[in-house]
């Protein structure tokens, strides 16, 4: 393992139905994000914790099922459009797609061009969105389709803690603890009884450049009878469009009613 780095698959150690060389692989691809399009083995050594001569194995491997190419001959690895499959399967299997971009077309109505929503899924200690939305007009879009963000810093995963135990809630954050570097370790409860604070006076999380100093955003949690559903919704975007008492109250009973109207069962 790269020295100093808690290893994350350490928790399976003494379980015997756990299939370590799989959840290598998986860490391999989930290693890929938006700013690292392309990614060496030693890179991807360094982002994962494995030994380079594992990750060499395992890239041979992804390359040979197609998930994985190089951009050149003993060169760097990039993702290809066999991952998309996967991620488009998760999509659709939420079944909250369509009815999702309707409400968040409603969330996003209004004078402000450079608001945006997005609706993601807890995937361990981050969120991945599974549907965005922004109006054509917009300068950007700050929430990105398939793109992650950390559970404890964002609205999005904040919400997403709200709609869980409070037990489930401390077992994530002993978690986070354990994995999360120096910097961010002493910051992980604070956000957690933010995170409580907010949902008890609004419904509804905020992150006001927590998770990134230039975004701002609220989000409520999808509450749902099966516990395995663990999503939430948001609205914001950058803080120069999107101070806090605008999103506040401009947008939070809209996003209640989103976040209600998606909670109901197909």
């Amino acid at each position: 393992m790269t020295e100093n780095r808690p290893d994350p698959l350490a928790q399976y150690d003494d379980d015997p139905k756990f299939v370590t060389a799989l959840a290598r692989g998986l860490s391999i691809l989930g290693a890929f994000r938006r700013a690292n399009t392309t990614l060496g083995n030693q890179a991807l050594a360094e982002k994962t914790g494995l030994p380079k001569a594992t990750v060499s194995r395992l890239t041979y491997t992804l390359c040979k099922l197609g998930y994985l190419v190089q951009t050149d001959p003993g060169g760097e690895y990039r993702l290809t459009t066999g991952v998309m499959t996967l991620g488009f399967g998760a999509i659709a299997a939420t079944g909250l797609h369509e009815r999702a971009m309707i409400e968040m077309t409603e969330l996003c109505r209004g004078d402000n061009a450079n608001v945006t929503a997005g609706l993601g899924e807890r995937h361990h200690l981050s969120m991945v969105y599974v549907a965005t939305y922004k109006r054509e007009e917009a300068l950007a879009l700050s929430f990105t389709l398939g793109g992650k963000v950390p559970l404890f810093s964002s609205a999005l995963g904040r919400a997403c803690l709200m709609a869980l135990s409070s037990e489930r809630q401390e077992e994530l954050l002993e978690q986070a603890r354990s994995l999360a570097p120096e910097t961010v370790r002493g910051q992980l409860d604070g956000w957690l009884e933010k995170a409580r604070s907010d949902y008890a006076r609004y419904g509804f999380c905020t992150s006001f450049g927590e998770w990134r100093k230039e975004i701002n955003g609220i989000a409520a949690p999808l509450l749902f009878s099966d516990p395995r559903r663990n999503l939430a919704l948001n609205v914001g975007g950058f803080n120069f469009f999107n101070p806090p008492d605008d999103l506040i109250h401009k947008y939070g009973e809209r996003l209640l009613l989103a976040a209600s109207n998606l909670s109901l069962q197909p």
